[in-house]
């Protein structure tokens, strides 16, 4: 694996830092009704993110996600500003303000989404995964999604087809410990989520989620295996989030006293304290960084402010129309 060095903690501490910062100004923007629609905010999850980017090869390797997806797109290589203007809704976004929340999508950085439909991305990255393998590229994708996803019928005949097929993808459950309101505990007669990858044969198991040096550690394994035509891996990343499942969520279903113990973990916070700790920057630094991020999310807002929403022809550009369609009678 890749050294974890100073570089790699500062590096961390920015990125995780602006992440949830820009977050946050969405969490505001959109009770201002400047962002409509469905919100999911990733405040908590950092460190898998974080985790994973240490270890990809981002000239190649390829990442899928659900619907909380504003954050990766910018890990892999977007402009930040873009995925603000998305949400948006103007046509400076990543997809001309027509794709919003759900659906941030970047092919020039790999990033394949951003799905609304709850699991919906499990079997498209495994066939990412299939296109990588038949074309030699030496590729693997990381499939993510959340622990509601993991009770879809379609991870279990992904899973199947990955293990057969032998395909390049690692499937990271984002355990976050409800899907929406209902707990782990509600769904399933055990919570060790991992397991289901016992059923098909493949390396599983649990990962502490709020530690991005673990999920460096867990992923790299996973990756290089995957990458040297072992196939895939199923991973239970424990993680947490602070916020609701997305704007609308009333959170009756935990206690402020159960945020507030995660909070003590927080991945920030983590990587702030090994960063004073070992000396790697100063309090000082660590207030310059801060205001470094804070001047950024301000850009992405500014810009987002000030773009142009899409002229209303870009709606129709974008549907696909075929005129001499035989099933149609074009004359009542």
């Amino acid at each position: 694996m890749k050294k974890i060095t100073k570089k790699t903690y500062l590096k961390w501490y920015e990125d995780m830092l602006f992440w949830r910062k820009f977050e946050d100004k969405l969490a505001q923007v959109y009770i201002q009704q400047k962002v409509r629609g469905f919100l999911h905010l990733y405040n908590g999850q950092e460190a898998i993110l974080a985790g994973a980017l240490h270890v990809m090869d981002l000239k190649k390797d390829k990442m899928i996600t659900a619907y909380r997806n504003h954050v990766q797109p910018i890990g892999m290589g977007v402009d930040p500003k873009r995925v603000m203007a998305e949400l948006y809704g103007k046509a400076t976004g990543t997809s001309q303000g027509l794709g919003g929340s759900m659906h941030i999508f970047s092919k020039e950085h790999r990033f394949y989404g951003g799905h609304g439909i709850v699991g919906g991305q499990i079997p498209l990255g495994a066939g990412i995964a299939f296109a990588d393998k038949y074309y030699n590229n030496n590729a693997v994708t990381l499939c993510f999604l959340g622990d509601g996803a993991a009770r879809q019928g379609s991870l279990h005949e992904t899973l199947n087809m990955a293990t057969n097929w032998n395909l390049p993808v690692v499937f990271c459950v984002e355990n976050n410990g409800y899907a929406m309101g209902t707990s782990v505990k509600r769904t399933s007669s055990h919570e060790d989520i991992w397991r289901l990858g016992l059923g098909y044969e493949m390396p599983c198991g649990p990962v502490d989620a709020m530690n991005p040096s673990k999920v460096a550690e867990a992923l790299d394994e996973a990756i290089s295996r995957a990458r040297a035509g072992k196939g895939p891996t199923f991973l239970d990343l424990k993680t947490y989030r602070y916020r609701g499942h997305s704007m609308s969520d009333a959170q009756k279903y935990r206690t402020k006293d159960e945020v507030k113990e995660y909070q003590k973990i927080d991945p920030i916070s983590q990587v702030k304290k090994v960063i004073l700790d070992k000396k790697y920057a100063t309090e000082d630094d660590i207030k310059e960084i801060d205001q470094r991020v804070k001047d950024k999310v301000s850009e992405c807002e500014k810009f987002a402010e000030e773009s142009d929403f899409p002229e209303k022809n870009v709606m129709y550009d974008v549907v696909y129309e075929q005129e001499d369609y035989p099933f149609i009678p074009h004359k009542l």
